[in-house]
């Protein structure tokens, strides 16, 4: 990568995207925080976007907070405009944000199925879409998506009722190997980590204070962000648990 890296990071207002887009800014990159919530159009959840940008400018780094809907494809072209404006390059795209709706599929609404497979992979599409025309002028980048151990949990998908999420979820997954195979000759990488266990996030704690000592914290999966996009261009293609990363990294 460049000595300088900038790196833009949906969902990036709390939970694990705020975490991941700190672990990055502290390894030297600046980071777009990009998110629905902001201090003029905050959520019922702690945390907002510029929030984010200020802890990262406190670690002394550079940081920029767009507002921005990803299932919104104008506001997502003009996230990366305003990434390109501020710092001249993109090099890595953490598709981090996501909903999850929980329901019994017999009484999932259309609406609450469409909003998790427009947030969920179709705002992954219109981000990794996005970003390719600077990358590929660059010569290099790196996308990382983030998927979820309810691609492999079929027992708990049903027990919890989160269908749509792991379909949307199973799809990023296919969509991260596919692209990789078609940009890796442009010097393109393309990775997901797959969360495979629960994280300790503002909204697990509002809902059960008793998850920061039993559930997985967020830095975990900052951590093993951090480790695939340090890896070189011909790692791509890869769907890794954060077991499997701890394991590789030793």
């Amino acid at each position: 990568m460049p000595e300088t890296t900038v790196a833009v990071v949906t969902g990036a207002s709390r939970g694990i995207g705020r975490y991941i887009a700190l672990a990055l800014a502290r390894d030297g990159m600046d980071i777009v925080c990009a998110a629905r919530s902001t201090k003029d159009a905050p959520s019922k959840l702690p945390g907002t976007i510029e929030e984010t940008a200020e802890q990262i400018e406190a670690l002394g780094g550079r940081a920029l907070a767009v507002a921005c809907d990803i299932r919104d494809e104008a506001q997502v072209d003009a996230m990366i405009v305003q990434t390109i404006d501020a710092f001249g390059r993109l090099d890595l795209l953490v598709n981090n944000a996501a909903v999850v709706a929980p329901a019994p599929f017999a009484e999932i609404t259309t609406k609450r199925w469409d909003l998790m497979l427009d947030v969920n992979l179709r705002g992954t599409m219109l981000c990794s879409r996005a970003v390719l025309p600077q990358m590929v002028e660059q010569g290099a980048g790196r996308i990382i998506n983030i998927s979820s151990g309810a691609v492999t949990d079929a027992e708990a998908t049903a027990r919890l009722g989160i269908i749509p999420y792991a379909v949307s979820k199973a799809a990023v997954e296919a969509l991260t190997e596919a692209l990789a195979l078609e940009l890796l000759p442009r010097g393109i990488a393309v990775n997901c980590l797959r969360i495979e266990s629960a994280i300790a996030t503002e909204g697990a704690r509002l809902a059960d204070p008793g998850v920061d000592t039993e559930w997985e914290q967020p830095e975990a999966a900052a951590e093993a962000v951090r480790w695939i996009a340090s890896r070189e261009v011909d790692y791509t293609g890869r769907v890794v648990t954060m077991a499997e990363v701890r394991a590789e990294s030793g």
